[in-house]
């Protein structure tokens, strides 16, 4: 079939029924051919248009073609059920259309031809947006099916019933009416579907929503283009109702490192550390070294190696995360691995039907493995547990954040017919519990790889930091209540409570080491140095400001209410400094999340503020200043806030961390001496932590000599 050079010479009709018209052959594909702009809105679009107008889109992207599609995505009980149960709108209909197009290329020649989009896409040529209905309160979805041809000089717009699906093309009695700009007839008609297509387009229908899904929708065109690079055009289309058969990708479910990544030398020596080890152990890897690309790529080619050795071998990878944003954050990269990961959160419901069937298709060789990601809470209840028990095949088994699973309601879940082990943390040791390090070890195997900081420094992988460190001094009333608590500590230890207590915060023993810790991180001094610093860095981007949790233990002692320290801050930041700021904590929604950390990274934020929600896994590369208001002494907390800050970015060349350091008042009483220089070495030996490998760690050291002398800690 000859491409026409213009619309009006490519023979198009009035009107086309399928019991006398080919529909593919006698109008899209000449059309197409024949374009330089195709916009098309339609109901429930699966993406199955790609592989029916395969041959068309060739003709239509060689033309620098532009294309605009507007889909509504089809929306089962579950998510139903989300919207009314207050989840983010966008986020449910975004996830509903990335399902429509996942089910839409397991058919290997949809697959083909959503993979032909692939240079429209990487050349900012095509954009997808999904419309839906709102009134009410209540969400409906977009069933009008209208498409505009245009060629520069002519357009024609069409309307009717077939939609751009497997059956709308090929297989069910479809009619559609044409409408050309050149016919006197038809102009008026031609020009008000166009107008229609651009109000829709930017979102002036009433009634009708329409929200951005090319980014989304990226992922699954850029996948399907890298697995269908290789193979051969299209084969010529069905017709007369034919439907297409359906026919397996080469090895589906399967990771393969992307071409894109450079894998660095030492992330190399750990995945072969850990084939070294007979694929268990864990890698003790500094926050920021990439320690999630590492564990990918080490799938990845366990994967590989099972298949040389038996090409019909199958591997499931299960990833566990502390929290949901994380494994959102982990999705991320899988999916630039080539898979599309089940996750598994919240209620089972969501999940648990689609893991089984995951399941079911590896035992049944439909396809070559599939990678679930799930939270620490969900991994640990029972249907997650009764889904990895009924696995028999090739399981590997990686833990983000390991030290989490050495918790003794988590430590007894670890699934034993995982052949395949990996951990993964930069401070594997569990905090004052060595029944949980030692549960870890035996369970992963040894450490097979470490990378601290100062090494990742050197290497390149992390960037240099300026350390400073500020006294704060605790006031009277602080002091006073940090020594009542500190002599209850001692009491209760030398009447012989159990050690382990300290990792219970709900024992008496744990509560009195909160509530003493709260008061250091609560430090009411902090506030007014904290303004001052933030004031000399006014004009810098990118600023982390960790806060104590919860409220100062005095207000609670006085039985009087107060603001939060993160409360606090954000009113000084925002309304008293006018820095565009944002909180992230766990009250913020995961959607919110997300858009506060891209907003931070486009330095639309100047400033994001928060407690522990940033400890553990969360991407923050562009941060270049942490202010640590609150710091624990457990050395995994400080080191994971250090690690965050470091990571490096385009134009970043050294960060600055920002220490508040709280210290005794001076001349305070004789008796509580011991008390103070207990608080001080603790103190102390975060600042000697962050101090060694600062570029200006002499610097930072003359600051603490007078408080050293003061309480005789030249040792620490």
């Amino acid at each position: 079939m000859a491409a026409s050079p213009f619309l009006r010479d490519c023979g198009a009709e009035s009107d086309y029924r399928s019991d006398r018209n080919d529909l593919v052959e006698d109008f899209y594909l000449p059309a197409l051919a024949a374009s330089t702009a195709y916009d098309r809105a339609v109901g429930y679009f699966a993406a199955s248009v790609i592989a029916t107008l395969g041959q068309g889109i060739d003709k239509f992207t060689a033309r620098g073609g532009t294309m605009r599609i507007i889909a509504s995505p089809y929306l089962d009980p579950a998510d139903i059920k989300d919207i009314e149960d207050g989840y983010e709108l966008r986020e449910v209909l975004q996830r509903a259309a990335l399902r429509d197009l996942e089910q839409a290329v397991e058919d290997a020649r949809a697959a083909r031809g959503l993979g032909k989009l692939g240079q429209l896409v990487a050349e900012n040529r095509v954009d997808f947006k999904l419309a839906y209905v709102e009134e009410r309160g209540r969400v409906g979805m977009y069933h009008e099916k209208i498409g505009v041809f245009r060629d520069g000089r002519d357009v024609i717009a069409f309307k009717g019933s077939a939609n751009e699906t497997r059956s709308g093309l090929v297989g069910n009695f479809e009619a559609i009416e044409v409408y050309r700009s050149w016919d006197p007839s038809d102009a008026r008609r031609a020009a008000r579907i166009s107008k229609d297509f651009d109000d829709l387009w930017e979102n002036r229908t009433q009634m009708l929503h329409v929200i951005p899904f090319t980014e989304a929708a990226k992922v699954i065109v850029e996948r399907s283009a890298r697995a269908t690079a290789d193979q051969y055009e299209l084969d010529d289309l069905p017709t007369g109702g034919t439907p297409i058969r359906t026919t397996p990708l080469p090895s589906p479910g399967t990771l393969a490192i992307p071409p894109s990544l450079k894998v660095r030398d030492y992330q190399k020596e750990a995945v072969q550390n850990w084939f070294h080890n007979q694929c268990r152990g864990i890698l003790r890897m500094a926050t920021g070294t990439g320690k999630t690309l590492t564990a990918l790529s080490a799938a990845s080619q366990l994967g590989t190696l099972l298949r040389k050795n038996d090409a019909s071998a199958s591997l499931l990878t299960v990833v566990v995360a502390p929290y949901q944003h994380l494994v959102d954050q982990w999705a991320k990269d899988i999916e630039w691995f080539g898979v599309t990961p089940l996750r598994a959160y919240e209620a089972t419901s969501k999940w648990s039907p689609r893991a089984h069937s995951l399941l079911q298709n590896i035992a049944l060789g439909g396809t070559r493995g599939g990678v679930i990601v799930t939270t620490n809470a969900t991994f640990g209840g029972d249907a997650f547990q009764n889904l990895l028990s009924s696995y028999r095949g090739h399981l590997l088994l990686v833990a983000d954040e390991a030290h989490n699973l050495g918790a003794a309601h988590l430590r007894t879940r670890l699934p034993e017919n995982a052949q395949y082990r990996l951990g993964l943390s930069a401070t594997p040791e569990r905090w004052f519990d060595e029944e949980g390090t030692d549960a870890l070890t035996d369970y992963f195997d040894r450490v097979v790889f470490e990378m601290g900081i100062g090494e990742a420094i050197r290497r390149g992988a992390l960037c240099r930091y300026i350390y400073t460190p500020i006294l704060v001094e605790l006031d009277d009333e602080e002091a006073e209540l940090y020594a009542e608590t500190s002599a209850k500590i001692a009491r209760l230890i030398a009447a012989g409570t159990d050690l382990k207590e300290t990792a219970d915060r709900d024992s008496p023993l744990g509560r009195l080491l909160k509530k003493r810790a709260d008061i250091i991180g609560h430090a009411r001094g902090k506030l007014e140095i904290l303004h001052a610093e933030i004031e000399k860095r006014r004009d810098t981007s990118h600023q982390l400001i960790y806060c104590a949790e919860g409220k100062h233990p005095l207000l609670y002692e006085h039985g009087t209410d107060g603001p939060r320290q993160i409360d606090q801050v954000m009113e000084m930041v925002g309304n008293e400094l006018h820095m565009p700021a944002a909180r992230y904590t766990s009250e913020t929604k995961r959607s919110a999340r997300l858009d506060i950390l891209r907003r931070f990274a486009n330095n639309d934020l100047q400033v994001i503020s928060s407690m522990r929600c940033l400890d553990e896994g969360v991407d923050v590369p562009a941060s270049r200043t942490a202010y640590l208001l609150s710091s624990s002494s457990n050395p995994r907390q400080f080191i994971q806030r250090r690690g965050r800050v470091l990571r490096k970015a385009p134009g970043k060349e050294r960060a600055d961390i920002i220490d508040f350091v709280v210290v005794p008042p001076a001349g305070g009483d004789a008796i509580q001496y011991e008390t103070e220089r207990s608080l001080l070495r603790r103190e102390l030996a975060r600042v000697e932590e962050f101090a060694y490998l600062a570029d200006n760690e002499g610097d930072t050291l003359n600051v603490l000599r007078p408080v050293r002398e003061r309480y005789g800690l030249f040792d620490t």
